[in-house]
């Protein structure tokens, strides 16, 4: 096999960033208005895949409880909605190295945007999946500095998380299913991931 796909940079096992005439290409729907109504899912990386979240025993499976670091991402994911008008959340996973949620931002009525005769596509909001997930950042990375100062948590190298993060929309209820199961059952099949440190 010559060079090419299996040279690219990758980042839970997709492209995550090509550099072009020295601007950063985009990953995100072209085109698609991201405070629109509908179900997001997202996934948020640490920088370098460090295992800042949950311990990982030596047979590298996840402990089932999250370390005080993944109580601060936990308790931050959770205050989302308290800063964004019309978001709402669903389900959710702080892993060793990486987060998985739904976000919903919409109406108030969660289920409303999944029903036939709707589409994510309805009326949109001023709030974005990039606003949330960029407060969201901020406010962890600001929260656990002051944790490194106060209680001696491991220092980071340049950034907590990963520069970008993985987002796709939600198109249906049988997507919506399948993806809510991947994130309650992603413990599990931690071990298996080949991605993970």
């Amino acid at each position: 096999m010559g060079r090419g796909f299996m040279n690219r940079p990758k980042q839970n096992n997709y492209v995550i960033m090509i550099t072009i005439n020295c601007h950063r290409r985009t990953i995100r729907l072209n085109g698609f208005d991201y405070s629109n109504n509908g179900y997001y899912f997202v996934t948020i990386c640490t920088q370098n895949r460090i295992n800042y979240f949950c311990d990982v025993g030596a047979d590298r499976c996840v402990c089932p409880n999250i370390n005080e670091t993944g109580k601060l991402i936990d308790y931050w994911w959770n205050e989302i909605p308290k800063h964004f008008e019309n978001v709402l959340l669903d389900e959710f996973v702080v892993m060793p190295n990486h987060i998985h949620g739904i976000i919903i931002i919409g109406n108030g009525r969660t289920h409303d945007l999944l029903t036939p005769g709707r589409t994510h596509r309805s009326t949109p909001t001023t709030t974005t999946v990039g606003n949330i997930i960029q407060w969201f950042k901020t406010v962890t990375t600001n929260k656990y500095i002051k944790n490194i100062k106060i209680n001696n948590w491991p220092k980071f190298d340049r950034r907590l998380f990963q520069r970008n993060y993985y987002e796709h929309i939600i198109r249906n209820e049988k997507e919506y299913l399948r993806i809510k199961e991947y994130i309650k059952l992603n413990p599990e099949m931690w071990n298996r991931d080949r991605n993970n440190f």
